[in-house]
Formats: structure tokens, sequence, C-alpha cells
């Protein structure tokens, strides 16, 4: 008796693709699957559940990626910084060789990068409180930007006198202080254009490790 066209096997849409590309193609769907539920509904409302459906894959998919729904999300924050940060890298190395270019070009990379997806910002800066394992690596990338400011202020001024903190504070104001604006930004309580957003804020940044600088030296001349 031939077999009725409902019980012949259909291919699925992993047929013909070898394991390891498919696992990875798998890994990606999820990750931009959360990457939406976390920059829309946010943690609140990303689940397993929620993101397989988004994805279309069954949820044993989901556990050859990722141990937890928290090593999901960590893994998109990962990826949104790496973005950002190969970015901003590419910035600065197009920006002409002087401080105030390659500061506003990093700066301005970074706004940019979270106006033109609102969803970036919104994992980056406000999702990222909302789960104590995105939390603890918010705070890890954290110190990571922060010693990369103060390694880049060391390669323009070079290296501080022994036991001199002022580039470790300023880099650490710095770093904060730019996720605070943007999310100010963002949220409209800065009503300002983003090339005055970019201009301002980097006129400030300079003018405070300008400043670091000369706190630096007048601690130094008076020993």
């Amino acid at each position: 008796m031939p077999t009725a066209p409902s019980d012949r096997r259909r291919p699925t849409r992993w047929a013909g693709v070898p394991h390891d590309r498919r696992r990875a193609e798998r890994r990606t769907l999820l990750l931009d699957a959360a990457f939406d539920l976390l920059g829309t509904v946010g943690w609140a409302g990303t689940t397993v559940r929620a993101v397989c459906q988004a994805a279309k894959l069954n949820p044993r998919y989901f556990y050859e990626s990722f141990e937890d729904l928290e090593s999901l999300a960590v893994a998109v924050y990962d990826r949104l910084v790496r973005q950002l940060t190969d970015g901003v890298r590419e910035a600065v190395a197009a920006a002409p060789d002087d401080p105030r270019a390659q500061t506003r070009a990093a700066i301005d990379h970074i706004v940019t990068f979270v106006d033109e997806d609102r969803r970036r910002a919104r994992i980056l800066y406000v999702e990222a409180l909302g789960s104590e394992a995105l939390n603890r690596r918010r705070i890890a990338t954290g110190h990571e930007l922060v010693a990369a400011v103060e390694q880049y202020a060391v390669e323009r001024h070079g290296p501080p006198p022994p036991g001199e903190q002022i580039g470790r504070i300023g880099a650490a104001i710095l770093v904060g202080g730019m996720a605070e604006l943007v999310v100010a930004w963002l949220d409209g309580r800065i009503p300002v254009e983003r090339d005055q957003l970019v201009d301002d804020a980097t006129a400030l940044f300079l003018a405070m490790a300008d400043e670091g600088v000369r706190v630096a030296a007048r601690r130094r001349r008076g020993r």
C-alpha cells in the first residue's frame, strides 16, 4: 500500500546541515530572540518558553547551548558589550591622532549605538539590574572599562607616580557618568540634540582628564 503524503517524513529545517553549524545557528536564534525580549518586555517577561517560541525552537534545544535563562541573558549582554567595544575601538582608530577627536569618536559611537536601537540601551543599562547574574556581569564589565580608560590615559600622559590613584578615580567617574548620561538622554531628561550631547560630553570629559593630570602634577611637585 503506498504511503500517504501525510505519512511521509518531511525534511527538517536542519536537513543536510553539519551538527556544529546546526548548534551554532540554534544558539544565534536563541540569542536574537532573548535580545528582542529583554529589550522590549524586559527581564520579567523573558522566560525559557518565550525565548523558544520567539526562536521557533523546541525547548530541548535551549539546553544544548545554555545552562539556564540567566546564562542566556549574560550571553546576550556579553555580545552587546563586545559589539559596542569593538565599534568604539574602530571609531577611535579611524579618528585623527588627537585626544579630542578620539574622545569624541568614542562618545559618538556609544551614543549612536544605543540611540539607533533602544533595545540595546535597555539591556545594557536597565535590565542588567534585574538579574543577579546580569548585575554581576555589569559590575565586572564596568571594572574592565575603567581599566581600559585608565590605560588610555597612561598611554597619552605617561604612567602616574607610584601610589597615585587620580587616574583610576577619574576613569571610574567617566565610565559611570557615561552610563547615567546616556540613560537620562534617552529618557528625555536631557533635551538636547545628539550632536550637542556628544560635543558637550567630549568637552567635559577632556576637562576632567586634564584636571586629573594637573592634580597628579601638583602632588608630585609637593613631595
